[in-house]
């Protein structure tokens, strides 16, 4: 598992150099070009630069999305914070990141992932599909949340499509994760 977490943290580092890289600035721009950027990069450099995903970022990578998710989109990812997947059961996450269960990662991830650019304003209530296959139920009643999670930082925007950051990992229903192998 430590050689694991070791290739997972030297690639996480390498997306998160060329995601920083992508991000600097000349100092010497005027007043004209420091306009606010809308998308400074993919959903995965974003998400990499924008702190509190890393864990995201780790299952990603695990997950073999990296591809995926900087391709062009656009997407709305319901992104869980490392506070949601700290709040797992204990050793869910260390079971998921193995090999053996690349596939039940990659179908959790692509569970919070819907097809399009939805912004939050735009939210309406009901259900939605995920690119995963099975839907979500979306809630605007008191902010808006997905299948209960709430959305705790709407709107971050990437160059193909947008980041609503959650607290809370969605399982689709037909996950068990009593179940996975944890060795």
């Amino acid at each position: 598992m430590k050689v694991m977490r070791k290739g997972i943290l030297a690639s996480l580092a390498v997306v998160t150099a060329l995601a920083l890289a992508a991000c600097s600035s000349d100092s010497d721009t005027s007043a004209e070009d420091s306009a606010p950027e809308t998308a400074v990069g993919t959903i995965v450099e974003v998400a990499t630069g924008a702190g509190g995903f890393d864990t995201l970022v780790a299952a990603v990578i695990a997950a073999d999305l990296v591809d995926t998710l900087n391709s062009a989109g656009p997407f709305t990812v319901f992104a869980p914070t490392n506070d949601a997947f700290a709040a797992l059961p204990e050793g869910v996450l260390d079971a998921l990141l193995l090999p053996k269960n690349k596939a039940v990662l990659a179908k959790i991830l692509t569970y919070h992932v819907v097809s399009g650019q939805v912004m939050a304003a735009d939210v309406t209530d009901g259900d939605v599909a995920t690119v995963e296959g099975q839907t979500v139920k979306l809630s605007t009643m008191g902010g808006v949340t997905v299948n209960g999670a709430p959305v705790v930082s709407a709107d971050v925007m990437a160059s193909n499509g947008v980041i609503h950051a959650i607290d809370g990992v969605l399982l689709p229903a037909d996950i068990d994760l009593s179940k996975l192998p944890r060795k």
